[in-house]
């Protein structure tokens, strides 16, 4: 390891258990994350991940992209406002678990501290949804949202781009091409699909790691990308040309298995001329903005994404309010 683990997060760990990712099926799959969202709404669920900023309000809605539907978790400030910035968010959870839900903790308090209106997509998900699903969604869902800005008192033309693992790799894809985007944030971003993942040192070294087991890695890769399917097509590690894009925020976890993707990624996007902060969480582990109650680091870490969004986001000089 590349550090110690926070005590809360061993006991964690220790109580928890998980799966045998070596051997799970697709069925024990879906039953994990069955297990995981009804821990998720427990008591001890909600000290593990924060509650709620009590500044916003959290409301479903339903997007319905080329016949299929798709649901949409948006928090916005209760003061209100009008003209706000949007940002669109997805989930970790390695394309086959989590909830939007899992990061009220964190969009709730985007919405009412910068403020603006926060879209967070509840994408499908495999086994039953194998790869590319999710891409689809998520290229799907952000110009609908842009385009129903207006109704949550949003300006579509302020967008920003956040996610976190495999929904790291959903805002990078999706920003590619989005012209309204303004900045994106990747959390502990998972960028590299393919088996070149099990290369990087952070994966040898973090082996140890209570969450992104190398075991997990492996299984997620199995169940999630279909046979025969060629995974630099959705690892933006791989594309060709990055120049041009948003100003980014990448921040990376320094016992994540994961943590090497991120220095590498905002190294190719220096070197495409794109805006890059990258900030180093030594004691966090893979995702640690979902675990506010077992991880320190998250407070810092999220006062730094609000702290990008906001100047990122503002109003430009001349614009009308």
């Amino acid at each position: 390891m590349r550090g110690r683990v926070p005590v809360r997060m061993r006991v964690l760990a220790a109580l928890k258990g998980g799966p045998d990712w070596d051997s799970i099926t697709p069925a024990e799959v879906v039953e994990a994350r069955t297990a995981q969202e009804k821990l998720r709404r427990s008591a001890f669920g909600t000290f593990i991940t924060g509650r709620p900023d009590p500044g916003a309000l959290g409301t479903d809605h339903t997007l319905a992209p080329a016949g299929r539907t798709l649901r949409v978790r948006v928090h916005r400030p209760v003061r209100g406002g009008s003209r706000l910035p949007l940002i669109v968010a997805f989930h970790g959870g390695g394309f086959i678990s989590g909830t939007p839900e899992q990061d009220d903790w964190l969009l709730s308090h985007l919405a009412a501290e910068c403020p603006a209106v926060v879209a967070s997509v509840d994408y499908r998900l495999a086994p039953e949804h194998p790869i590319p699903a999710a891409v689809e969604d998520a290229r799907d869902a952000v110009p609908l949202l842009v385009a129903r800005a207006g109704e949550w008192g949003a300006d579509g033309t302020r967008l920003a781009l956040l996610g976190s693992s495999a929904g790291a790799t959903l805002a990078a894809l999706t920003g590619f091409g989005t012209p309204e985007l303004r900045t994106q944030v990747l959390i502990n971003p998972q960028l590299d699909w393919t088996d070149a993942v099990f290369d990087y040192p952070s994966f040898t070294e973090n082996a140890n790691s209570p969450t992104a087991t190398p075991a997990n890695c492996r299984a997620v890769q199995r169940i999630a990308l279909p046979a025969g399917f060629d995974a630099r097509q959705i690892s933006p590690m791989f594309y060709d040309d990055l120049a041009g894009g948003a100003p980014t925020l990448i921040q990376s976890a320094g016992l994540d298995p994961l943590e090497d993707q991120s220095s590498a990624y905002a190294a190719r996007l220096r070197r495409a001329g794109v805006e890059v902060t990258l900030t180093r969480y030594a004691e966090a582990t893979h995702g640690f903005l979902s675990m506010r109650g077992v991880i320190p680091a998250a407070g810092p870490a999220r006062a730094e994404i609000l702290d990008h969004l906001r100047s990122h986001l503002a109003l430009r000089s001349g614009a009308r309010r």
